[in-house]
């Protein structure tokens, strides 16, 4: 008989809290003592709850001679590229000696240019930031000292005066690329969907789009892309509906800034009795689980998510081993999918 998932509920038993209390934990709610919050990440990773089941139990949250930090707005659920990413990340650095304590930075730390209650900077020998785009608390995190990675990072950060190791997902060219076989394919409208301010990923495949739309004289209309606010996708219920519907003239191409922005778009196209691929193709990004649940398989670019993960604890424990050495700005190699969300293009 195959093994039953774990739920919120049997972490919640197993530490006799409330499951509420456990969601929210989990969640990052800043109702949670971080004690109550590192008990319940613990007790995740100990039962392999979703994206926890690839972290070690007896590193992470741990204090040794070594310690690397790392601070996220949210941890990745599985179908983040992050989670595979924090696997390859910490089973490096624990090769060297060096645990992984995980620490949630909430929206009022953010806003109030706080650090978590939890995280102690004496005892930190490095800092890896993931998820993490906001500039000013980025700066907070450089002003410390301690020699830091941030894997993505604000689109509106300048590299000459950001005093910390940058790495990110080839974004620019893979887009370009996909772009560009949709126009030798025979599409000549297109719409970008996602914000493009969002991080400096969202920005870069931003740039790959239009960089393929000029070079082959096409002009974009801005009436056809949504490119609000990032933080409007997930808040408001029925939002996207709302913005495609706005649009009186659709595209005949839709390339989203990642594969859940994709996916949604496909839902809504598909409850207006609109056909993918007939009446319109979209493409996305991640390479995600949902991106070959969805009807008809999306295409997509490949994150090599666990390499990214062996990289960046690499720069991050040479950073550590020579702190005054110049900084990197790294990417790593991505692979466009092609399916049949976009036919017509080999």
């Amino acid at each position: 008989m195959a093994k039953e998932k774990v739920t919120i509920q049997d972490i919640a038993d197993a530490l006799g809290i409330s499951r509420n209390t456990a969601s929210k934990a989990l969640n990052g709610s800043e109702s949670i003592p971080d004690e109550t919050r590192n008990k319940v990440i613990k007790k995740a990773i100990e039962l392999k709850y979703k994206q926890f089941a690839f972290m070690e139990n007896d590193s992470i949250l741990s204090r040794s001679s070594g310690n690397i930090a790392l601070l996220t707005e949210n941890l990745p659920n599985t179908s983040h590229f992050g989670s595979l990413l924090i696997s390859g990340l910490e089973k490096r650095i624990s090769a060297e000696g060096y645990n992984l304590s995980i620490h949630i930075v909430r929206d009022i730390e953010q806003k109030s240019l706080l650090l978590p209650n939890n995280f102690d900077e004496s005892n930190v020998d490095g800092i890896i930031c993931i998820e993490l785009f906001d500039l000013g608390y980025s700066k907070l995190i450089t002003s410390l000292g301690i020699p830091t990675i941030f894997i993505d990072c604000s689109a509106y950060i300048c590299y000459p005066e950001f005093q910390a190791d940058i790495l990110l997902m080839e974004n620019e060219h893979s887009i370009y690329h996909l772009t560009k076989k949709l126009i030798d394919g025979g599409y000549s409208s297109f719409g970008f969907i996602g914000d493009y301010n969002h991080c400096r990923s969202f920005n870069e495949r931003w740039v790959g789009f239009n960089r393929a739309l000029t070079e082959a004289g096409i002009e974009l209309d801005l009436s056809r892309c949504i490119v609000d606010d990032d933080r409007l996708f997930s808040s408001e219920p029925g939002w996207i509906d709302e913005r495609l519907n706005g649009i009186r003239d659709l595209p005949s191409v839709f390339v989203c800034a990642n594969d859940y922005i994709a996916v949604s778009v496909m839902k809504s196209l598909k409850s207006r009795n609109l056909s993918i691929p007939q009446d319109l193709v979209i493409c996305g990004f991640d390479n995600s689980p949902e991106s070959v649940i969805v009807e008809p398989h999306l295409t997509t670019v490949h994150i090599y998510s666990n390499e990214m993960g062996v990289k960046a604890a690499e720069m991050l424990l040479s950073r550590i081993g020579d702190p005054a050495q110049p900084y990197q700005v790294s990417h790593i190699y991505t692979k466009p999918v092609i399916r049949e969300s976009t036919p017509n293009i080999s």
